[in-house]
């Protein structure tokens, strides 16, 4: 008996797995070296209100003098930031409020925040997901109803209120079959106004730090002349959802 060769596609059906397989560990070679290169810069450890107004004029002279230059460095480090939810980021937000002014600070954030975003989803679903998956826990099951009812909805919500860190609402959606267009455009609305809030306070550090005082970016979000718009916003994305169920229970 002769030996059956295999046929061209079989033959490449064999080697995709491998070629699967090769891509992923470069993959998270690539993550890990990126990891490590962010950390070891201490980076976490400048993002806090005495950072900032250690750096005050500095930061302001190198922004007048090199804005764009200044507005791209921004934008890759609060993608990093978000990437490898790095403690301490809502300073950017901050920061850029201060150094850009709100307006245009709110255009940087929404962008950086949403590409990040965007990579910590794609990971968690192509490369990383058995590791994230159990950094994610038992938020996957308390989650997984709002996305099946209405995903865009739930999403629009879990972005404008923090029921949940911004960092599980990154990876979750991945994990439940959320498409990425309803992620990222979900993701893009729904920081804008926190996005603001935070740029806002930004812009008022200067008054801030003249007068010798502290800001809590935490508790200004929580304030309720702040959590009420947002809370409002989130129940007119909860619309849909409860018109959905409505019409289920009446049929």
């Amino acid at each position: 008996m002769t030996e059956t060769q295999p046929t061209d596609e079989a033959q490449k059906a064999l080697n995709t797995p491998k070629k699967s397989h090769v891509r992923r560990v470069f993959a998270l070679l690539v993550f890990a070296a990126l990891f490590s290169a962010v950390f070891s810069t201490g980076i976490q450890d400048k993002l806090s209100l005495e950072s900032l107004r250690a750096n005050r004029e500095a930061l302001l002279d190198f922004v007048s003098i090199n804005y764009v230059v200044a507005v791209a460095v921004f934008m890759v480090t609060y993608i990093l930031a978000v990437t490898f939810s790095i403690p301490g980021a809502v300073w950017l937000s901050v920061s850029g409020g201060f150094v850009f002014s709100a307006g245009p600070a709110t255009a940087y954030i929404v962008i950086a925040a949403t590409v990040g975003a965007t990579l910590v989803f794609l990971l968690a679903r192509y490369v990383l997901g058995d590791v994230l998956r159990s950094k994610a826990g038992g938020a996957i099951d308390r989650m997984r109803s709002g996305f099946q009812e209405d995903a865009f909805s739930y999403m629009l919500v879990l972005r404008l209120v923090p029921l949940f860190p911004f960092f599980l609402v990154n990876l979750v959606p991945a994990f439940l079959n959320v498409p990425i267009r309803i992620y990222v455009v979900g993701t893009a609305l729904g920081i804008i106004p926190g996005s603001f809030v935070f740029a806002l306070v930004g812009s008022g550090l200067g008054a801030v730090f003249d007068a010798g005082g502290d800001v809590d970016p935490g508790a200004v979000l929580f304030r309720p002349e702040v959590i009420g718009p947002l809370l409002g916003l989130a129940c007119l994305a909860l619309i849909p959802v409860a018109y959905k169920r409505l019409k289920a229970n009446s049929s």
